[in-house]
């Protein structure tokens, strides 16, 4: 049986992923719950991504690169006439109206780091791509202080399930932001 080409295939694995992280979390990610969820042979995802640590770090990065699109297709922070803090509260606001299940997923991941060192350079990637962004506009320790208080903000969102308020967050980035 001759092989079949399937360039997209890496990518239909790392969406699969995504899904079933989506859906089970963290404890549900296997080689064969992708590969069922992926519709492709378990041996493709082995092939793929030896570990699951090399998959999630895939999953990871390619929800990073989510963000960073909305980061870039807004093109406010780049704008040194708009209101930082305002363009933020707003982005973080596009955000959280968006697929919830999607800015949890990136939470999941994001957070895995904590026990799965292979995840640490990519979460960084993360803060490091928004810190660098935002150093075009401030110093270097306000950015990193503007980033931590996005996070915070954005954990006690998800966790505590309270509802997103872009005008107390506009305000309080424009404290850090000074």
């Amino acid at each position: 049986m001759a092989r079949r080409y399937d360039p997209d295939r890496r990518r239909r694995i790392i969406d699969a992923a995504i899904r079933v992280v989506e859906e089970k979390g963290i404890a549900g990610l296997s080689h064969r719950t992708v590969a069922a969820e992926a519709d492709v042979p378990l041996g493709s995802t082995t092939y793929h991504f030896k570990t699951l640590d090399e998959l999630m770090v895939a999953a990871l990065r390619q929800a990073n690169e989510g963000f960073s699109r909305l980061v870039a297709a807004r093109g406010g922070l780049s704008d040194p006439t708009s209101d930082l803090a305002a363009e933020l509260a707003a982005l973080m606001g596009e955000w959280f109206s968006g697929d919830r299940a999607g800015v949890e997923l990136e939470y999941e991941l994001y957070l895995a780091a904590l026990r799965r060192p292979a995840l640490r350079p990519v979460a960084a990637e993360w803060v490091d791509d928004i810190t660098a962004r935002l150093v075009r506009r401030t110093d270097a320790a306000t950015a990193r202080a503007v980033v931590a208080l996005m996070d915070g903000i954005c954990l006690e969102v998800l966790l505590l399930d309270v509802p997103y308020d872009e005008g107390w967050v506009r305000e309080m980035l424009g404290r850090v932001i000074g």
